[in-house]
């Protein structure tokens, strides 16, 4: 398994933040690879000496984080300190329950590490998290410390800053975007008459007063017409609705129903099996619509999922992304063969856009550098807009100007470097969120991807080898389809786009993971060599049929010629499988 570039960087940036600071926060948001950077940074000990835990706090994270490390370097060592099985690694990474090891029986048992990285570390400023850091720094003061969290503010503000004094990277959703690792998200703001009472609402410590913002949004009227709106944009899509308490979330629902959409709710009153069966019934697409209440912003993640919709301001911009983030994940067309999914619809029916700006309108991308946090001082990346540690929402500072614009909503002057109208807080039109911003070029990809990709049949078949392992992108009934394969095992189904840089990143990354990039990696000098006896013989061609085709190429040829037969039937298949499910 090899890195993707943006996770090089992320971990090297972790990693020699470790080294200066002794600790240190890396932000990174659903679909980054949070655990291959993990894993990363946990198999290189150069920084440290001793044994690693990485610790959790649910079960399931366990194994897959183990199985991960296992992918990424099947020499270390590991095990696991569960309620199931308590065994320490001395020289490897020992994958650890939260609940489980702070327990003072179970951290007697604690060896001196060298390394604790906690997975989800917005929760390390929790009492038992706490104890579990002092213990480990009673027992070896020089023991470094390594968060990792896409979530880095906590709704009970108790700042990260007693834990950690730096943030050495924040992976932006934006990055990933741009990069086809997630979908693209079409934004819209529509607004139903709530937006200047919803400017008013006051602030709690933790969020909006959701109780003011229930009066204003809650009433039949403006439910019903939420609906007609989703039906005309959305309505054949799985949607995911954020309302402000469980009486509105109620009501939402029952606006659906009456409109004949399936519909369902999730919310912390509920016990967790009912949560679970509810939301395994949304994601085999059961039901149309699930309506949450500050449930699904963290620790879920449902690919059919792309529709988001808002129904609830929220103070801090990091929170807005949660949500619309739940909607951004690609789609596994093996796992879910009767969807297809391309971009992500975002209504928002109130001002979290018009307040925070449009994710697609941000410039996140600064350069590299840190700066210091003008609240606590930690120094955090200089594209923040929010401080991971404490949370610290930084102003945006217009720049001055004798000119001005005026907004076409209600006559008023506004700076030229603004984006939003001042007043009333309408967007200008040329900053209406556009998909182009977006888009991922072949070139872009073909030039970050660690193998070469050989066109064929006049650019309508992508084709790259790696050894054990190859993966091609065919143009089929006018989608693109990714495949790939290795040998003794199965073809695999990777991706379904309208768009072939896309596809083609799903191709790319299964590669990373399963080929073997030192000996069929595109520097390799023999991929230019000229092709070998047996390899023109399989072909049928001659050397002086062959001038031009190098050794790289002709073993794409071979791998195609012999695959051709499976890939075609996987092509049928997959198309019997979408007609049967529509």
């Amino acid at each position: 398994m090899q890195l993707r570039r943006r996770q090089e960087t992320f971990v090297e940036r972790c990693s020699a933040a470790l080294v200066q600071h002794g600790n240190t926060l890396g932000v990174a948001p659903t679909g980054a690879g949070k655990t291959v950077c993990l894993s990363a940074i946990a198999s290189d000990k150069t920084g440290w000496d001793g044994p690693v835990c990485i610790l959790q706090h649910r079960d399931e994270l366990v194994g897959q984080n183990r199985k991960t490390l296992y992918d990424f370097n099947k020499l270390m060592a590991s095990d696991l300190f569960t309620a199931d099985r308590k065994c320490w690694v001395r020289d490897g990474v020992t994958f650890a329950m939260a609940q489980t090891l702070m327990r003072p029986e179970n951290l007697k048992t604690m060896p001196h590490l060298g390394l604790l990285a906690i997975d989800e570390a917005h929760h390390c400023a929790a009492d038992s998290y706490l104890r579990i850091i002092d213990h480990t720094l009673k027992l070896n003061p020089k023991c470094k410390l390594l968060g990792v969290t896409a979530t880095p503010n906590r709704g009970d503000k108790k700042a990260l800053k007693g834990v950690f004094t730096n943030c050495a990277d924040q992976i932006m959703i934006k990055e990933l975007i741009e990069t086809g690792f997630l979908v693209k998200p079409r934004t819209f703001v529509i607004d139903i008459g709530t937006q200047e009472e919803l400017r008013n609402v006051k602030r709690t410590a933790q969020d909006f007063d959701m109780t003011e913002v229930e009066r204003i949004m809650d009433h039949a009227v403006l439910n019903h017409r939420i609906v007609e709106e989703w039906q005309k944009m959305a309505a054949d899509r799985q949607t995911v609705c954020f309302c402000s308490t469980i009486a509105h979330a109620e009501h939402v629902k029952a606006a659906f129903e009456a409109a004949g959409a399936t519909c369902t709710m999730v919310h912390h009153e509920m016990s967790d099996t009912e949560r679970r069966e509810t939301l395994s019934a949304f994601d085999a697409c059961e039901v149309r619509v699930i309506v949450n209440v500050a449930v699904l912003t963290e620790g879920w993640d449902c690919q059919p999922a792309s529709c988001i919709i808002l129904l609830r301001p929220s103070s801090y911009k990091s929170t807005m992304i949660q949500m619309i983030g739940r909607g951004l994940r690609k789609v596994d067309p093996e796992r879910y063969p009767n969807v297809q999914k391309d971009d992500c619809i975002v209504l928002d029916f109130g001002t979290s856009i018009l307040t925070h700006g449009s994710i697609e309108q941000d410039v996140y991308l600064e350069g590299g550098g840190l700066r210091e946090c003008t609240s606590c001082k930690a120094l955090i990346p200089k594209q923040c807009t929010e401080c991971p540690i404490c949370g610290f929402v930084f102003p945006i500072i217009l720049e001055e100007t004798t000119e001005y614009k005026l907004c076409r909503e209600c006559g008023a002057e506004n700076p030229m470097s603004a984006h939003f109208c001042e007043a009333c807080g309408a967007p200008f039109a040329k900053d209406k969120p556009t998909l182009e911003h977006f888009r991922l070029s072949e070139i872009d990809l073909l030039q970050m991807s660690p193998y070469r990709w050989e066109t064929m049949f006049e650019g309508l078949c992508w084709m790259a080898c790696a050894l054990d392992a190859w993966a091609t992108v065919v143009k089929y009934q006018g989608r693109w389809i990714a495949l790939g394969g290795r040998k003794a095992e199965p073809m695999r189904l990777l991706g379904d786009n309208a768009d072939a840089a896309l596809a083609l990143v799903s191709a790319d990354d299964f590669l990373r993971q399963q080929g073997d990039q030192g000996k069929a990696g595109k520097m390799n000098y023999w991929l230019s060599q000229a092709p070998t006896d047996k390899q023109l013989q399989f072909l049928g061609l001659t050397h002086m049929s062959a001038m031009g085709l190098t050794r790289y190429r002709a073993a794409c040829c071979i791998t195609w010629k012999m695959n051709e037969r499976g890939i075609k039937r996987r092509l049928e298949d997959y198309r019997e499988q979408r007609r049967m499910a529509a």
